[in-house]
């Protein structure tokens, strides 16, 4: 008996791990089901049993996935990044999808090249920073792992997916972070970035831009990592503006009613609003299983997708949503454990970050439904309806699961 379990350990690497991951992705189709009761016939209805398709399929692409040596998958990630990057590049020119390029279709078959795409940055950054025998401390000398984040991170913002294209850059920071890039290199890194999100307000960019200049000073990088950042963090509080007009009219409206959703209730506001309606009104056990009235009444709009956790909320109230909350916290937990546990790079800051993209769309998702974060239309981890996104996401569990079997 004993043997037994033994040998199922081994095969799974880490069993409750595994668990957990299914346990969550069966909870999804049972939501999605809850999702597609409504008292107005909508193709969500069936959309519960695609799932379960694509669950299956998940199930059998991590057995494959999982018995992969870690070794022999390092070997073929520049080819799997390059195939990614080639079908970004496709989706651009044929691709579809409401209001963006972000889909392949052929045969009645669907398929979301950026999920794809996170997937194999994050072997192609495991690749190249695993592969230090030192951690790297000098800004420019990043510059293979920055091209390799940011070559998809473009593509994706072109489609134009701005939630997708975020977690590029997310997934770089952890990468680095795990590889043991000193912070302060990590901040030089990111702090265009920053100023680009606060160019709106010349006054807020202006206090950053103080702040940097002093830490610079004081930290007394080499000479030409500090222009390099001085000049990017000039370039990106200029650029604020330009890129803000550049966006799509229902992206800019997205941002405006995060501020304030009264400003376009019926319109950009209402996906906030009812979303909030129906948690709010979920109380402390819920409405009950399938008996949510913002949902039946399809007041609720994606509900089964990026808005499945409004409809955790409302039926299954603070109760049911804690629970949710804490078997995500618990998987993430259990990933970092196995991270760390780790005796080879690669496989640590594989896992690392695919952490990483996990917890963005977790934080991301669960916020826009409350209103702490603007909507972005990323997807709940393993709940929300997307064949490829829980494709990847097991593919994903497999190849944490390898690494702890070779740890």
């Amino acid at each position: 008996m004993n043997v037994r379990k033994e040998g199922i350990a081994v095969r799974l690497g880490d069993p409750l791990f595994v668990a957990a991951a299914l346990t969550l992705a069966l909870f999804g189709i049972a939501m999605i089901y809850s999702a597609g009761l409504t008292e107005i016939r909508t193709p969500v209805a069936n959309a519960w049993k695609r799932q379960a398709v694509w669950l299956a399929l998940s199930v059998i692409a991590f057995a494959f996935a999982s018995r992969v040596p870690l070794r022999w998958l390092e070997w073929a990630t520049p080819w799997i990044y390059g195939l990614s990057i080639l079908l970004l590049i496709a989706v651009l020119v044929v691709g579809s999808g409401p209001g963006t390029r972000s889909w392949l279709k052929f045969a009645g078959f669907s398929f979301q090249p950026a999920e794809l795409a996170k997937l194999a940055t994050i072997l192609m950054l495991a690749r190249s920073l695993g592969g230090r025998e030192e951690p790297e401390v000098r800004l420019l000398r990043l510059w293979r792992p920055m091209v390799i984040a940011f070559a998809p991170f473009l593509l994706v913002l072109a489609q134009p997916d701005l939630g997708s294209a975020v977690t590029f850059g997310v997934i770089l920071i952890c990468a680095l972070f795990w590889a043991g890039v000193p912070l302060f290199t990590i901040f030089m890194l990111v702090s265009p970035g920053v100023s680009l999100l606060l160019g709106w307000s010349a006054t807020i960019w202006g206090v950053w831009f103080v702040f940097v200049i002093i830490l610079l000073y004081l930290r007394r990088p080499w000479m030409l990592e500090a222009v390099a950042v001085g000049v990017g963090n000039l370039a990106a509080g200029a650029l604020a503006a330009p890129l803000w007009n550049s966006l799509a009219p229902y992206q800019q409206n997205r941002l405006l009613v995060f501020l304030n959703p009264g400003i376009d209730p019926r319109g950009a506001g209402w996906h906030l609003i009812q979303s909030q309606v129906a948690i709010g009104s979920g109380g402390w056990l819920g409405r009950g299983f399938g008996e949510g009235p913002q949902k039946r009444l399809s007041f609720l709009p994606e509900q089964h997708n990026d808005f499945i956790f409004s409809v955790v909320g409302e039926e299954l109230g603070f109760v049911g949503v804690l629970v949710v909350l804490l078997g995500f916290g618990w998987l993430l937990q259990r990933t970092v454990k196995i991270a760390a546990g780790s005796s080879q790079n690669f496989g640590s800051i594989l896992t690392f970050a695919l952490f990483g993209a996990w917890f963005t769309h977790l934080v991301i998702n669960v916020g826009m439904t409350v209103g702490l974060m603007p909507v972005t239309g990323l997807p709940l981890p393993f709940i929300s309806y997307g064949g490829t996104f829980l494709l990847m996401t097991f593919i994903g569990v497999a190849l944490i699961s390898r690494t702890a079997q070779e740890h």
